[in-house]
Order: C-alpha cells, then sequence, then structure tokens
C-alpha cells in the first residue's frame, strides 16, 4: 500500500507547491479534485483535454517529484432532479473519465447521486425509513427509474475509458453503506465499487472492518479515504447519528470528522489496514483532512504521523514459518 493526500485539502497553494509539500511529508500519491464539490484548483479536465503540452506538464509536475496520481475525484450529484445542475455535475464526470485514460489513472471518485421523488422533483430525496410506505415507493421508483439506469450507462463508458468508478459511501447519496454499493454493482457492473471512507461508516455505526470484508470479498473496493470520525456520548442522545445542525456547531453536533487517530486509536487503524490486506487490496490510502479542530498543516500532518505507523507497505512474502 502506499499513503497518498486528496489534495483538495491545498486547493490555496499552487499545484507545483503542494505537490512539493507533499512530497516532502514522504507520501506516495496525490489524489486530485476536477470540479464538482471538490472544485478543480490544481486540475481543469477542460483545459487539459484540449492542449496536449499542459497535460504532459501536468503530468510531468506530479512524477518528477516521485508521486503517482491515485484517483481524479469529480464529486457531485449527476442524479439532481434540477436538469441544468445535473447536466453540469455530468459533464465534469465525463471529462474526468477522459483526463483519467489519457493519464492512465485507474479510478475515478464520485458520488452515487440522489434523485428527487419524482420526475419533476426540484429537490433531491433521501429516504432512510421503510414506512411509513411512501418512502418505499419513492426509492423503488429512484432506483429503477434514474440510479440503475444512468450507472448501467456511465459505468460503461467508464469500463471502455479503462476507468474503474469509485462511489463514496455518503450520507445524503442514494449509495451510502455496503449493501447499496453492491446492489448498485449488481445492476450496473464491476466497474463500480468503493471510494471507502470509514469516517462515514462510523456515524452510520458500520464497522469499517467488517465493511472492507463484505465489499472486499467482492473485490469491490477501488480507492480508500483515511478520515476519522468522533461520536459524542451525550450529543448522540439528543440529536441521533442523522444530526442536521451545521459542522460548525461542534460543541452540540452528535459526532464530527477528526484527523486520523483523534475517533479511533491507532489500534483501530491498524485493523483496517490489515483488514486492507487481507482482502487484497494494495493500492493508495488517500488521507482526506476535515478535522475543525485542527489547522490542515497540523491535521495533516498528524493523519501522516499516525499512518506510517499502521501501514502495511511491503509486497506480502511467503510464511517461511509454515
Amino acid at each position: 500500500m502506499k499513503l497518498g493526500v486528496f489534495m483538495v485539502l491545498l486547493s490555496g497553494r499552487k499545484l507545483e507547491d503542494a505537490l512539493d509539500y507533499v512530497a516532502s511529508k514522504g507520501l506516495k500519491a496525490v489524489e486530485i479534485g476536477t470540479g464538482g464539490y471538490p472544485g478543480n484548483a490544481h486540475c481543469n479536465p477542460a483545459e487539459l483535454l484540449e492542449n496536449e503540452m499542459a497535460l504532459k506538464n501536468f503530468k510531468n509536475a506530479v512524477e518528477s517529484r516521485g508521486l503517482m496520481i491515485s484517483a481524479l475525484s469529480c464529486h457531485g450529484n449527476p442524479l439532481h432532479p434540477q436538469k441544468a445542475i445535473a447536466k453540469e455535475f455530468h459533464d465534469i464526470y465525463v471529462q474526468t473519465v477522459q483526463l483519467a485514460e489519457k493519464l492512465e489513472v485507474p479510478v475515478v471518485n464520485t458520488f452515487s447521486g440522489c434523485p428527487g421523488d419524482h420526475e419533476n422533483a426540484k429537490y433531491p430525496n433521501w429516504p432512510v425509513a421503510p414506512w411509513p410506505n411512501d418512502y418505499q415507493e419513492i426509492l423503488t421508483w429512484q432506483w429503477d427509474n434514474k440510479i440503475i439506469p444512468y450507472w448501467t450507462e456511465w459505468g460503461k463508458y467508464a469500463a471502455d475509458h479503462n476507468v474503474k468508478i469509485g462511489l463514496e459511501l455518503h450520507g445524503g447519496f442514494s449509495v451510502h453503506t455496503p449493501g447499496t454499493l453492491l446492489r448498485l454493482r449488481e445492476a450496473a457492473g464491476e466497474v463500480i465499487g468503493a471510494n471507502l471512507d470509514p469516517s462515514h461508516l462510523w456515524w452510520q455505526g458500520i464497522d469499517p472492518v467488517q465493511a472492507i470484508h463484505i465489499l472486499g470479498r467482492e473485490g469491490a473496493i477501488h480507492h480508500f479515504h483515511a478520515k476519522d470520525t468522533t461520536i459524542d456520548p451525550v450529543n448522540v442522545n439528543k440529536h441521533g447519528v442523522t444530526d442536521m445542525q451545521s459542522y460548525t456547531n461542534m460543541l452540540d453536533r452528535a459526532w464530527q470528522f477528526r484527523s486520523v487517530g483523534y475517533g479511533h486509536d491507532v489500534k483501530e487503524w491498524a485493523d483496517i489496514m490489515s483488514a486492507l490486506r487481507l482482502v487484497g487490496y494494495d493500492y493508495v490510502v488517500s488521507i482526506e483532512h476535515e478535522d475543525g479542530l485542527m489547522s490542515i498543516e497540523e491535521g495533516f500532518s498528524k493523519a501522516v504521523q499516525n499512518l506510517q505507523q499502521v501501514l502495511i507497505e511491503e509486497p506480502l512474502g511467503e510464511m517461511w514459518w509454515v
């Protein structure tokens, strides 16, 4: 495995400066935003696709520093019920897949999206309760008419361009659990897999180690994010895990994102790394920083230090003792 970082946390720096900083920390990989929610501060697909020299310079900027690009990320909602919004996210996705092929980057990370509750809806509708039965009807309509048709077509588009899709299991989107990921994968093909982020599993009450086993046995982990979550034992009893308060209201929230090691101890992260190795995942562990209690530099540095203790980097040798 290689340690990397989701470069969106360094969007305030120019590409070359950001890459120098990442390399100075001893990392081996970068995940780069191409638009959508992560923005495109370091990589504009439309510009790079039209300019071969710019594309060559971009690739060289990464590789000359001993780094690789683990994924291009364009998280968005291509199933948004407002067609103009959906089209913007979709167009970025298409450009990102095309760029990934040119750069020989094997994974594009994004969200599954979330449709509305009928054809003329204005906002996404995320049903999470089976009763009243209206919610079941909405869910069936969404999967049959929007989610499966879209990803069957555009998953194939990615596969045709030699790219895999890593869907982040994120609340508010239709694919948010191992079960919903496998449901879509069964319908749309093995091009669909997870960009697995433990932070979004913990707040849903899902054990990341077990999620790794569930998805890993199916070969359904395409990329991995390293971010932590802490659950407040008092506030969760007041607001529940679907707490709708702003992330900025940290003192009263039921849960919040933390840097690696500040929600769960290093032993738990060691178990996660071991589970990844056990199911055959030998790709990049990409640090994502969204810790409201630490600066970018400190939160990132702490995550690097904690993960370097548990990352399994060397190839698996023979069991000489057997």
